[in-house]
């Protein structure tokens, strides 16, 4: 009996639409490059329920003929190549002929095009991959296709697609991926008939900020090369901009993101020296390379390619990032112009400076026990604050004593500990020597002093003398708004400034304000992704991140005092075995273990 046979084509379609479309954002991608790939100077992307129910990409590109709208949906129909030596040769951003049939096997589509120079466009509808009816029909010269209840006929396919605001961040990072490099073109995006960007055309450093603020114009500097194998073209941002995160880190080929962990190490490798531990860089840069010297078809996204050069771009690259940091460092720090403080017109002729005269009490008596006022009253007031404060922090180490570590009488001292490798803390206990991951406790406390701040009769909050404003691209500020109900219960004021503004006024008290908006890229970042998972529910997982964020990190040197105190609040908590994440906090050796 024969067991092998040729699979029909809607089913062919649908496995080749695994590779290429396996969530809303990839096909936002493929629609985005046909749309480029036509000529359009202006591509508006339209979604609803973050791609489930509609994804729609209307361009002013060169538009279709009737023959050409309804063949763009075979598999491997395409306008790009003719044979394969034009795979090294390519300059367009899709040419596999693959993307249209893969949306069609996997949505219901709709095509409306028309030629500019035509009177009447066409318009098709497929659904899974079956051509339902073409007609002519009036409509703008260009291209409109939507994609319409994606995975409608994969229910298995579609039950693995994340929340709306997870699925809208990946279509947001899709959008900015290609309208980065591609300044020179006119791009909208609207989120259930919201506006969310209304980017112009216009350079590099203006897209910039119209993706991410205006403040992000002082953040970078100019990168700029031109040799026979690569030129470069981009922006570096400064050392002190540098983050916790990957997120603001772009590279691009002929105009297309890529990934490359070498020339990702080549751009870090610039850096070396100039960045704190755990830090990265933010870039946006472009590359040109000869096509004939690059393979981009070894992956279906087309995100992964491979280079003749590698070596020596890895050297160019790093020494025009390189370059661009010292020289723009070195203008910024050696100013040839004279500082306006300094411009001091000379003395006129004749003039005699007066001498200088020294105020003092003569009435201050050091031995005296009631303090004398200064002149003319000056000082006295900040004196009596002085001593007061002072009062005040003795009176409250009185009421809330530091609590004595385990195994320890009240009344005893703490004992002694000891940092190891700027990340554990020793010290002794009655059942032998404890070693205590300092970043793992600190999780530990601050997650179980965050759920108990939802009790609103304990919650604790340090209100900031200036208010920190924090700007989130626009899909993490809509999901940053659903999160604000829980930030307040944990103790942070927080309010909307619109523009994907937030302006904080208080924090928890372990919170330092030159930390909070990298604080809260990373926790939406954990959000979004799997990693917070296992809790039972949002607030949890938010306490959580925000813990991890706020404790103190390895390589952090600590005072005894500071140690003490650390050891003291782990031993308080309910679970001071485990972190919040599940893993061990403290090593105990015991006495028998010390002695061999």
């Amino acid at each position: 009996m024969d067991l092998i046979n040729i699979l029909p084509d809607s089913v062919a379609n649908q496995i080749a639409a695994g590779e290429v479309v396996d969530r809303p954002a990839s096909a936002v991608k493929e629609l985005l490059e046909n749309a480029m790939d036509a000529g359009a100077t202006q591509i508006d992307l339209v979604v609803k329920d973050a791609g489930r129910t509609l994804i729609q990409v209307i361009d002013n590109g060169c538009g279709m003929s009737d023959s050409d709208a309804r063949l763009c949906f075979e598999r491997h129909a395409t306008s790009k190549i003719h044979r394969s030596d034009d795979l090294f040769a390519i300059r367009t951003m899709g040419f596999r002929g693959e993307a249209l049939a893969s949306i069609a096997a996997i949505s219901q589509v709709e095509l409306r095009t028309r030629l500019h120079d035509s009177e009447l466009g066409t318009q098709v509808l497929i659904e899974g991959s079956k051509i339902v009816s073409q007609q002519p029909m009036a409509c703008p010269p260009g291209t409109s296709m939507a994609m319409k209840n994606l995975f409608y006929n994969v229910p298995a396919r579609r039950n693995f697609l994340k929340k709306d605001s997870v699925e809208l961040s990946h279509i947001e990072e899709v959008f900015r991926r290609v309208t980065l490099i591609h300044y020179d073109l006119g791009f909208t995006l609207t989120s259930n008939g919201r506006l969310l960007y209304d980017l112009k055309a216009g350079s590099m450093l203006q897209r910039i900020s119209q993706l991410y603020g205006n403040v992000y114009k002082e953040r970078f500097y100019n990168v700029e090369e031109d040799t026979d194998l690569l030129k470069i073209k981009g922006f570096v941002g400064k050392p002190e901009h540098a983050r916790r995160t990957r997120g603001e880190q772009y590279l691009f080929v002929n105009g297309r993101f890529i990934k490359h962990p070498a020339l990702s190490a080549a751009v870090e490798k610039a850096y070396e020296g100039m960045l704190a531990d755990h830090s990265y860089p933010s870039y946006f840069i472009g590359l040109q390379v000869d096509p004939s010297r690059i393979d981009i078809n070894i992956h279906p996204t087309k995100t992964e390619v491979k280079f003749v050069d590698e070596h020596a771009m890895f050297a160019i690259l790093r020494s025009a990032v390189k370059k661009a940091l010292g020289q723009f460092t070195l203008a910024t720090e050696l100013e040839f112009n004279t500082p306006p403080e300094f411009n001091i017109a000379p003395a006129p002729k004749g003039y005699v400076p007066p001498m200088p005269k020294i105020s003092y009490n003569p009435n201050y008596n050091p031995f005296s026990h009631t303090p004398n006022p200064s002149p003319k009253g000056e000082g006295s007031c900040k004196q009596r604050e002085a001593v007061q404060s002072t009062v005040d922090f003795y009176n409250e180490q009185e009421r809330n004593p530091l609590p004595s570590p385990p195994g320890e009488g009240s009344g005893v001292r703490p004992v002694a500990c000891m940092q190891v490798q700027g990340r554990y803390i020793v010290t002794t206990l009655s059942s032998g020597l404890a070693i205590i991951d300092q970043q793992r406790a600190h999780e530990r406390i601050l997650f179980d002093q965050l759920k108990q701040s939802n009790n609103q009769s304990i919650r604790q909050s340090q209100t900031l003398l200036f208010p920190v404003n924090c700007q989130f691209s626009a899909a993490d500020a809509e999901l940053f708004g659903e999160l604000l109900p829980d930030l307040r219960d944990y103790g942070f004021g927080i309010d909307a400034m619109g523009h994907c503004t937030f302006v904080v006024t208080a924090t928890p008290p372990d919170m330092k304000e030159s930390e909070l908006q990298e604080c809260f890229d990373r926790m939406l970042a954990d959000y979004k992704s799997s990693t917070l998972q296992k809790f039972n529910n949002r607030s949890q997982s938010l306490c959580a991140s925000l813990a991890r964020q706020m404790a103190v990190k390895p390589g952090k040197v600590l005072t005894q005092e500071e140690m003490q105190q650390l050891v003291a609040n782990l031993f308080a908590c309910p679970q001071a075995d485990m972190s919040p994440s599940g893993k061990k906090i403290i090593t105990i050796v015991k006495p028998e273990e010390l002695l061999k």
